[in-house]
């Protein structure tokens, strides 16, 4: 057979289109999660909008977000109720600071120990359980009639809400160690003590991690509802007290806050995290 020849004038070698020049191909836009973030709150306001300028609502029982600013505005200069609104954000910092930062000395330690002894274990876990299906509210009237109406009951409660989170968080890390880590590790001759403090702890961490930033939303529910019921200031104060005259952009400015505050503790925690368990996801 003869050799079909090939074609006069045409490049065999001609390239291949870009591939965002190929017909039927779709370019695909890229947007960094800030902006996606950025444009979803922009969105949510838009609707916000919307729906009070249509009147779904009355405008009493939805402000606009217009209106809701001028109320921030208006309690950021003047204060509302007697309390400047920087003393009610230090106040429920304060609390929650001390409560949380509690739940962590004493939890953290009492799940180290609760995972390596059994005797220890038997004998917490049954009163783990039974504190933490309790709602915080069911709390403070005890809380309120042992303590008064200071800042140890309100410390209190955000500790024993806070506190069964931090505890299970901590033994389910130490239980992820993987058997095989403490086994090389005991083959090369470490100590059991060794074994804890290099195996162990460094692979129970991300959980602890994980806990705490679980545990961190608990406290603020525990706050809330403390300065619902046995408080003068705070934000929690500050939603109630607003609630009650009907204020709602008020309470929608206080709500704001305490989410805004509670995401930037979370990623105080993120941040922590990333500088002391830089080896997460890494494994």
């Amino acid at each position: 057979m003869s050799a079909i020849p090939e074609p006069q004038g045409q490049n065999m070698n001609v390239s291949a289109p870009p591939p965002s020049a190929r017909p039927g191909r779709r370019v695909r836009l890229k947007l960094a999660p800030q902006w996606i973030t950025v444009l979803v709150l922009l969105g949510a306001l838009v609707i916000w909008q919307l729906v009070a300028v249509a009147g779904v609502f009355p405008p009493f029982a939805l402000p606009s977000p217009v209106a809701v600013w001028k109320a921030f505005v208006g309690i950021l200069r003047q204060g509302y109720g007697g309390q400047s609104l920087s003393a009610d954000i230090g106040i429920s910092c304060f609390r929650i600071l001390i409560g949380f930062v509690g739940a962590i000395v004493i939890g953290v330690p009492v799940g180290l120990l609760m995972s390596r002894n059994k005797v220890v274990f038997d004998i917490i876990d049954p009163l783990l359980q039974f504190v933490r299906p309790v709602p915080p509210l069911a709390y403070i009237p005890l809380l309120v009639v042992w303590f008064g109406i200071g800042e140890l009951p309100k410390a209190i409660l955000i500790l024993v809400g806070t506190i069964p989170v931090i505890i299970i968080g901590t033994i389910s890390g130490v239980k992820s160690t993987p058997p095989l880590r403490v086994s090389v590790a005991r083959t090369l001759g470490a100590s059991q003590a060794q074994i804890f403090r290099k195996v162990i702890l460094p692979s129970a961490l991300p959980e602890i991690f994980t806990a705490m930033r679980v545990g961190i939303g608990v406290a603020w529910t525990c706050l809330v509802a403390a300065e619902l019921i046995a408080a003068s200031s705070g934000l929690g104060w500050l939603v109630q007290f607003a609630g009650q005259a009907l204020q709602v952009s008020i309470v929608i400015v206080g709500i704001v806050i305490i989410g805004l505050i509670g995401y930037a503790m979370e990623l105080v925690i993120r941040k922590i995290e990333t500088l002391v368990v830089p080896w997460r996801g890494h494994n």
